[in-house]
């Protein structure tokens, strides 16, 4: 059985960093893109950032400039790097594992707060 865990979130002032991680365990084949999203409190879960197995990456326009998602296959491993963060960063970010074959795969989600 698959499972994706999240760990890096927590408390932090804006203008400051934080780097979530996200391993899968258990045995995942052909995974093609990894992503993040994130979903505020009242708000619908949104696109944050994706990269392809060809390290190609989209980020959406709120976070370009200040995050960046990078990955390790051979960990099985999504990173995001995240620098001058704002308030409006806050929210729960889940990570996203697309496989050629089996589907989608999502974490339990990891808690972000940026105080003012």
């Amino acid at each position: 059985q698959v499972q994706l865990v999240e760990s890096g979130g927590g408390l932090v002032q804006a203008g400051g960093s934080l780097r979530l991680s996200c391993v899968a365990s258990g045995s995942i084949f052909s995974v093609n893109a990894m992503g993040w999203y994130r979903q505020a409190p009242g708000k619908q879960r949104e696109f944050v950032a994706a990269i392809t197995s060809g390290l190609s990456t989209n980020y959406a326009e709120s976070v370009k400039g200040r995050f960046t998602i990078s990955r390790d296959n051979a960990k099985n491993t999504v990173y995001l790097q995240m620098n001058s963060l704002k308030p409006e960063d806050t929210a729960v970010y889940y990570c996203n594992f697309v496989t050629v074959f089996n589907g989608d795969y999502w974490g339990q989600g990891t808690q972000v707060t940026v105080s003012s």
